[in-house]
């Protein structure tokens, strides 16, 4: 499939309603409104395709930018690519759901999300930190430094509550998978979460959400789910 199959593929799955939902969410025009199941079918005839996702990422149509990230090889693309994609990242839902989440599945995912998590611009510390949560998520515990995510938590205790609104929502979210899917600082998160209580996110033209990261843990040990991990971050 080349460049315009794609994009034509894309337009004809297009949903009205969907459109609206990733409107309401921060998406702009252009964008058709797919569901992610329904890029399946290609991306399974597709595979991995580097200098198509590049294409399809390129136009800004926020459709062919989640789908560049679905068919993107990870293990080819350098730190500029990496940033380059995070520089037309205009909304979480790309910085966090599909950039964070192509970087996670590199060699240099954590090198590049903690330069992000250091930079000071919003999107690229939650992208950082989202990062983290997919990393977290999906690989061995030994492959992460255990005082280095220690570290992590206790920043997220001194700072989440004066850090941008989509930054904070992603430190919830990093200290609510190192509880959960992290077993070796399980406890340190719990304590963590704890003293962090409910953390406020304001959104625009809709109501402020309220997340706890304490609450999060405590429901999947009751479901005896601490250590869990994912088979496969991307769809």
């Amino acid at each position: 499939m080349n460049f315009e199959t794609v994009m034509q593929e894309l337009e004809d799955l297009s949903k009205p309603r969907m459109k609206k939902i990733y409107l309401s969410n921060g998406a702009q025009e252009p964008l058709f409104g797919v569901t992610t199941g329904e890029m399946k079918p290609m991306s399974k005839k597709i595979k991995k395709n580097q200098p198509l996702a590049e294409e399809l990422y390129a136009t800004g149509n926020y459709d062919a930018m989640y789908f560049a990230g679905v068919i993107s090889d990870p293990k080819i693309m350098t730190e500029s690519d990496f940033d380059r994609w995070m520089d037309a990242a205009y909304f979480y839902m790309l910085s966090d759901f599909v950039v964070a989440v192509t970087l996670s599945e590199s060699d240099i995912a954590q090198d590049v999300a903690d330069k992000w998590i250091a930079s000071g611009q919003e999107l690229r510390m939650s992208a950082g930190w989202s990062c983290y949560c997919w990393l977290l998520g999906n690989r061995s515990d030994n492959e992460f430094s255990e005082s280095k995510i220690s570290d992590m938590l206790d920043h997220v205790k001194k700072t989440i509550h004066d850090a941008p609104e989509r930054t904070k929502a992603s430190m919830n979210n990093f200290l609510s998978t190192v509880g959960i899917s992290f077993s070796p600082l399980h406890e340190k998160a719990l304590e963590t979460a704890m003293e962090v209580g409910t953390v406020e996110v304001k959104r625009e033209n809709k109501k402020n959400s309220t997340l706890n990261a304490y609450e999060s843990i405590q429901k999947q040990v009751e479901k005896g789910r601490i250590g869990f991990k994912r088979k496969y971050v991307r769809c």
